[in-house]
């Protein structure tokens, strides 16, 4: 049955609303033209980008660059919806080597505001202007002939006030054109970038030769001086960048920025790379803090993803994130010690089987063996348990780190029964024995498993726990994968647990806490992204429950021993479940603290 025209409910949008709609999915707030119009002046080869806001935005906003400017034959298709210079045809889609393409920014920009644009060729004897009042048709006039382009945008959103309404304050919308020209910087430290606010000038980043030069103007000069550099390739894909150190690691996600082909964008899977690639490094509550740059093929990422490009697709995401974190945790592994360590770090590229876990074994409740004058004996200190001990070891390997002879840890003593007080190089430094102690049975954990050299050391007793049926049958679920992280469990009638080995050169443990603890370690094991992701809270959940405790009397000795293994495995500021082990004052901040300076 046909229907008549008067029943026709689907009608055909004039063109302005349709343009003023697509502008809504690319010109959100004024920042948003500042960006668009500062990606088409870098597009055009501009080494000085000026940017002029009057208003947050609001008022006017005016962006200035040196680059090959346009013809008057071209200057006023640029305004034409989908019109651009950087697409021949869809296959070019899958290949973006430029920052605007998509050819919507002129057209949405001049469809809500009005714009006036200033521009001319090298080659011009004179310039073009072209003037547009809210998407209609220009008009062209002559101009000087200044090489280089200059839009000056007004009364944006004036045809659409419900937008307007919906704005923040000046200061807020100045504040997201700030960012936007911050970004810009850091990703073009080769350009001279300008910000002038209501005739005030307040940024201004002469072009620069290194990424962490720039950096060092965005930011405060004194966070680049806690930043570790990031470096890291493989085939068709380099991460190059700054990490904050876990020492300074803060609670801000300030800076959190990550560049794709030099574009400022979101990607999940980076971000989550961040967070894994610090892992236990970063304390609890913390946040990765990060200036990071990747360059990826451009046939294999896909930056037209979302309307205004903020957000990237990788065709290898897995690789990508792979990527980044291993490129994150060598960074933090080989981050150079303090002047006047007393230890050569460990290389992490050489894992030998059982290498690491031959040090001082701390009973975690046993006192500390005497000599008679109430001292620790520190021919004691080291050894392996007797078979009058709880548990039965193997033989260990020989000693696995490279000493320097220094006399640079000055041992004070404990206080409280808790807290180790030492001089490390300069530095007061007081250690939590038990989360010091924690990190040092994680890391040699971590990497006996990493060289695929974890060994058991049998009970000798076995101990046995009563659990509920469900639990016992989750342990024995992954009775294989733990067994190959030295976990002999056996079920022992209906719903107990035997205990019968432990991993190599981990201290008494108490099985029924510590299995408790493992029991909720696997239950996420379904929820886990990689293998690590599943060890390592069982290996933390391993060093948590045999680290010396805190209470226990240490004697001189042991302390030593203790401040040493934990220079050696790399001074990490937080055990694995992330609370801090150390607090350090140098020399210059005791010198500041007493008033000393200047002195």
């Amino acid at each position: 049955m046909l229907t008549t025209s008067s029943s026709r409910k689907i009608r055909i949008l004039p063109g302005d609303v349709v343009s003023r709609i697509a502008a809504g999915e690319v010109i959100e707030r004024p920042a948003a033209v500042v960006k668009e119009l500062i990606e088409n002046s870098l597009d055009a080869q501009s080494k000085t980008i000026s940017v002029e806001i009057k208003d947050g935005g609001l008022a006017s906003i005016r962006v200035t660059d040196d680059g090959e400017g346009m013809s008057r034959a071209d200057a006023p298709h640029a305004f034409e919806r989908h019109a651009t210079s950087k697409l021949r045809s869809d296959q070019d889609l899958w290949s973006i080597r430029s920052m605007g393409f998509r050819g919507e920014a002129l057209p949405s920009i001049a469809s809500v505001s009005n714009v006036r644009l200033v521009t001319a060729m090298q080659s011009d004897s004179v310039g073009t202007e072209l003037q547009m009042r809210g998407g209609a048709a220009p008009q062209i006039l002559d101009a000087s002939p200044i090489v280089g382009t200059r839009i000056e945008v007004t009364d944006l959103f004036h045809n659409q006030p419900a937008r307007k309404k919906f704005l923040k304050s000046v200061p807020t919308e100045s504040s997201h054109i700030t960012r936007v020209v911050q970004q810009a910087a850091l990703a073009w430290p080769g350009v001279h970038f300008k910000l002038i606010c209501n005739g005030q000038e307040t940024l201004n980043y002469p072009a620069v030769a290194m990424d962490r030069d720039r950096i060092g103007q965005v930011y405060p000069r004194f966070l680049l001086d806690q930043t570790v550099l990031v470096e890291a390739g493989q085939p068709g894909a380099r991460i190059t960048g700054v990490i904050v150190d876990p020492n300074h690691a803060k609670a801000s996600r300030t800076p959190q920025e990550l560049f794709v082909n030099r574009r400022p964008v979101r990607n999940a899977a980076v971000a989550h790379a961040m967070v894994e690639g610090y892992g236990s490094f970063l304390p609890k509550g913390q946040q990765p803090q990060f200036v990071i740059f990747l360059e990826i093929d451009p046939d294999r990422v896909d930056v037209n993803v979302h309307p205004s490009k903020r957000e990237v697709r990788f065709a290898e995401q897995e690789a990508i994130h792979q990527l980044v974190r291993r490129a994150v945790r060598q960074a933090l592994s080989r981050s150079e010690p303090a002047a006047g360590e007393s230890f050569v770090p460990r290389e992490p590229e050489e894992p030998v089987i059982g290498r690491g876990l031959s040090r001082t074994w701390f009973p975690a409740q046993a006192a500390t063996p005497s000599d008679g004058t109430g001292q620790a004996d520190p021919q004691a200190i080291g050894r392996l348990p007797t078979a009058t001990d709880q548990l039965a070891f193997v033989n260990e390997a020989a000693e696995p780190y490279v000493r320097v002879p220094s006399s640079d840890v000055v041992v004070f003593g404990q206080l409280h029964h808790t807290y180790l007080v030492v001089q490390v190089g300069g530095a007061l430094t007081i250690l939590d024995q038990h989360t010091a102690h924690e990190r040092v049975l994680f890391e040699r954990l971590y990497r006996a498993w990493a060289a695929r050299g974890m060994v058991s050391q049998p009970l000798l007793i076995p101990e046995s726990v009563e659990l509920s049926a469900p639990h016992a049958a989750l342990l024995q679920r992954y009775q294989g994968e733990l067994e190959k992280l030295g976990l002999e469990l056996e079920p022992f009638g209906k719903s107990a647990v035997l205990v019968r080995s432990v991993p190599l050169g981990i201290g008494p443990i108490n099985a029924s806490a510590f299995l408790q603890d493992l029991l909720e370690d696997l239950s996420l094991w379904g929820q886990a992204s990689s293998l690590e992701a599943r060890v390592r809270p069982v290996l933390a959940s391993l060093a948590c429950h045999s680290a010396v405790r805190a209470g226990r009397s240490m004697g001189l000795p042991e302390i030593r021993q203790l401040t040493e293994d934990w220079l050696v495995e790399g001074k990490i500021q937080t055990c694995p479940h992330g609370r801090r082990t150390v607090f350090q004052l140098t020399g210059d901040e005791l010198e500041k603290l007493f008033g000393r300076v200047g002195w």
